[in-house]
């Protein structure tokens, strides 16, 4: 019984008093999707549309609009063009029984027309302007003919415009009405189709003129109410254009409209410029333009103030009730809204999601492949080894205890006594160069009768075997090296993948801090920019009046800048203005913390002109820094190719992002499978990270690097053959933590063995780098240069280089300026 009461009370405690099945959000959805449908599903939105333009008239005697319209619903949506015959046909009855009348009589001329060229007709859009034009002049011409049987140059005129008129409205028409009858576009709007769309408008609204509400007139309301819409969604350009299109309809349509142009454009302008008040900014704007408009462009005296008041006051009202979701719809399909450029953001993230998502992709592939050739390293197991021997053993019986009489006995009889014995031959011949140690070959002897035709025998199959394993051990470094680089591209790609799915963030707020700080100071800043406020990679932009060349970006924004942030701030950029009242454009980055000042000499063997060693200093991305010599094989052309090429397949392969290591393994397999000739380099590698002075040294075949901090000398060693001897090798990598002041000085062979009658070159390299008195880094390696040539009695005996770099920290020459300091990176 508990239980049951339980049961029946627990779900009472969970019953939400708030939520009501009738909720607003749901009632006005269900509403929206009605009128949708009856509108522009079921079409009746033609309806009336239609209607407005069968009443709308030009110069009070043309009708233009009725047959354009017609025509683009039938090449759009035929199955609705009905509905919108009926609609003309009703709204020019409205007009006049003659009106009405021709209205259907071009239709039908036009349907009968169409149908008869269907056939040969290939584009109809290009085809159905000028059939619409070619029918409305000839009826134009009917009509006239008809009334005053004859034709005066008056009536020609009319033809003549009433035609051209129906040729542009039909184009305007082909790109507004999928606008209006297609409810689920996706596309963006361009300005073209915005024109065409408020043209289209305007015409429609031209069939309500005549219409009054208590002597107000339903065009003037209509129209203001267009405007204040348009300049409250994209400002005062697009107002102002919406109000000059409305007014010079309205004033064709009706030549006592024509002040009403003035008083649209001026309206729209003023509430373009008032859309930072909201809708009360722009309903303000559109009371003034009336005042001024209504007070010095109107006659008639107040009372036609009055109505021209109260006709801006019910459009005002329209304005206000106007929901906000429809105005952010349609907002968001006008170039230069916020709506639509979150619009384009949402297709560029989706675009850029998509780019990152296939890259992506291509890293999971270039991983899986890693892992593929990974496993594929499997060691030999003991069942593996037997087998070989198996076979080792049934190739070498083959040539020789087939055709023996004692085969039965030995492999029938005395099966596992031949087996060891050969075993025990197999291991020492492949072990002692083919050789047998005695007391095995004498108890081998004993025991076969073709003792040397079996040690041939195991000899020639050794060299297959050999040959073989060799094979295979290749086959298995060279599927190392292949995982390796495809794990190394995969990494990038991932990074790379990463790096497209960051989004730039908006920096609006400390973009309004640095401005206001900046110019609380004195300084005089048109724009700011801010690109990226990470630490260490901050990227400001900055517009800034003319400087004349005194460098006020350099020694006072930067400092500014520095002690705002927090870090060290520098300008990498300045364009200066071409002329005085222009503005000059800088770009603001970080500075790294440490900077590198290098010095390099060399010199080439017997004093020639092409050394076979080769330097290089890169700047790689993410503030590092690297220093590299190779030393070619020998001497001359061939030498200098050879390490020359090394480098610049080492710094392309550096830049890419792919690892240091995997990068010369890379070099390496290049250089070692691209010829069958002996191509040896040796590589000395250093790469510095400028913001913790850190450094990684990568040798390879090449001498000690030597580390100078004050009186003491550290030196560098690692252990590795030079380029393209094996193709697969461990690269050993030596971490070293750098100083300010610290010179690292990277050199040669010709330069560390050059010293002659030298025993120990070591110590006589650390005694003379003890001895330097100088810090700068050319002067070193100038001197270090020339003090082994002189020890070698000023002969060149090999090709020499020698790197020198001093660690330095990055002080700029402007310091720190205080200032009222932001919340950093809020």
């Amino acid at each position: 019984m508990e239980k049951l009461e339980r049961s029946l009370l627990e779900p009472v405690g969970e019953v939400n008093f708030r939520s009501s099945k009738w909720s607003w959000d749901s009632v006005l959805k269900k509403f929206q999707l009605k009128v949708e449908s009856f509108f522009l599903i079921k079409g009746y939105l033609l309806l009336i549309v239609g209607f407005l333009l069968g009443r709308a008239l030009i110069l009070s005697t043309l009708a233009p609009f009725s047959l354009p319209f017609f025509a683009a619903v039938f090449l759009i949506k035929r199955d609705r063009s009905p509905l919108a015959l009926v609609g003309l046909v009703a709204g020019a009855a409205t007009v006049s029984l003659k009106n009405a009348a021709f209205t259907f009589l071009v239709s039908i001329l036009f349907l009968v027309i169409y149908r008869v060229s269907e056939k040969w007709i290939r584009n109809e859009l290009r085809m159905i302007p000028f059939f619409v034009a070619i029918i409305l002049g000839l009826g134009k011409l009917a009509e006239a003919f008809i009334i005053s049987r004859q034709l005066t140059l008056y009536d020609a005129m009319m033809v003549g415009v009433q035609a051209s008129l129906s040729f542009i409205l039909t184009l305007i028409f082909l790109q507004s009405i999928p606008l209006l009858i297609l409810n689920k576009r996706r596309q963006l709007l361009k300005t073209e189709e915005i024109v065409c769309l408020i043209i289209m408008l305007a015409s429609i609204m031209t069939g309500t003129i005549g219409w009054k509400i208590y002597d107000l007139s339903l065009e003037h309301i209509m129209s203001r109410y267009l405007v204040l819409v348009f300049s409250f969604i994209a400002g005062a350009t697009v107002g102002s254009t919406v109000g000059v299109v409305t007014g010079l309809i309205f004033s064709l349509a009706s030549v006592s409209s024509f002040y009403h142009m003035s008083l649209l454009a001026f309206s729209g302008v003023l509430g373009g410029l008032l859309k930072e008040g909201k809708k009360i900014g722009v309903a303000i704007g559109l009371f003034i333009a009336t005042l001024l408009i209504g007070m010095y462009g109107q006659e008639g005296g107040s009372g036609s103030l009055t109505i021209t008041l109260m006709e801006s006051a019910a459009a005002i009202v329209l304005f206000l009730l106007t929901p906000q979701l429809f105005t952010s719809k349609l907002a968001k399909y006008i170039p230069g809204t916020p709506e639509y450029t979150t619009e384009q953001q949402k297709y560029m993230r989706k675009m850029r999601d998509v780019t990152a998502q296939r890259v992506a992709q291509f890293s999971s592939v270039f991983h899986a492949l890693s892992n593929s050739f990974s496993q594929m390293e499997t060691k030999p197991n003991d069942r593996e080894d037997e087998r070989e021997m198996d076979y080792f053993m049934s190739h070498v019986t083959e040539k020789t205890c087939n055709t023996c009489f004692k085969k039965e006995q030995c492999w029938a009889k005395n099966f596992n006594t031949t087996y060891g014995y050969l075993e025990e031959i197999i291991h020492e011949m492949d072990q002692n160069d083919g050789v047998v140690s005695p007391k095995l070959s004498r108890e081998w002897e004993k025991h076969c009768t073709r003792s040397k035709r079996v040690y041939e025998a195991v000899g020639q199959e050794l060299t297959f075997y050999q040959a073989n394993q060799k094979l295979k051990k290749q086959v298995q470094e060279s599927r190392k090296l292949v995982a390796d680089q495809l794990l190394g591209v995969s990494e990038v790609m991932d990074n790379f993948a990463k790096e497209i799915q960051r989004e730039r963030e908006n920096h609006h707020k400390q973009e309004e801090q640095i401005l206001e700080s900046i110019q609380a100071f004195g300084v005089q800043v048109e724009h700011v920019e801010i690109y990226s406020l990470e630490s260490g990679n901050v990227d400001i932009e900055m517009s800034v009046p003319f400087c004349n060349g005194h460098g006020e970006c350099e020694k006072l924004i930067a400092p500014m800048l520095s002690d705002i942030l927090g870090e060290q701030i520098i300008v990498t950029s300045e364009e200066c203005a071409a002329y005085p009242n222009g503005f000059c454009h800088v770009v603001f980055q970080s500075s790294k913390a440490y900077t590198v000042e290098t010095g390099m000499a060399h010199a080439a063997m017997d004093g020639g002109f092409v050394s076979g060693d080769s330097y290089s200093t890169m700047e790689l991305g993410l503030g590092k820094f690297a220093i590299a010599i190779s030393d070619g094989m020998g001497n001359g052309e061939r030498a200098h190719y050879e390490s020359k090429e090394t480098l610049q397949l080492l710094q392309k392969i550096l830049q890419s992002g792919i690892d240091e290591k995997v990068a010369i393994k890379s070099v390496n397999s290049i250089l070692s499978l691209r010829t069958t000739d002996e191509i040896f380099a040796t590589l000395d590698l250093a790469m510095i990270d400028l913001q913790n002075a850190s450094a990684k040294f990568l040798k390879i075949g090449s001498t000690p690097s030597f580390i100078k901090r004050g009186n003491k000398v550290i030196k560098i060693q690692a252990s590795n053959l030079p380029i393209g001897i094996l193709e697969e090798f461990e690269v050993d990598v030596v971490s070293e933590q750098l100083k300010a002041g610290d010179l690292l000085i990277m050199m040669s062979d010709g330069i560390f063995e050059g010293p002659k009658h030298v025993e120990n070159y070591d110590l006589w390299m650390k005694r003379k780098i003890q001895e330097l008195q100088t810090q700068d880094p050319q002067e070193i390696s100038d001197l270090i240069l020339e003090e082994v040539i002189r020890s070698r009695d000023n002969l060149i005996g090999d090709d020499m280089t020698i790197a020198v770099a001093k660690i330095k920290h990055n002080t700029p020459k402007w310091a720190s300026i205080p200032v009222t300091k932001m919340k950093k990176r809020a």
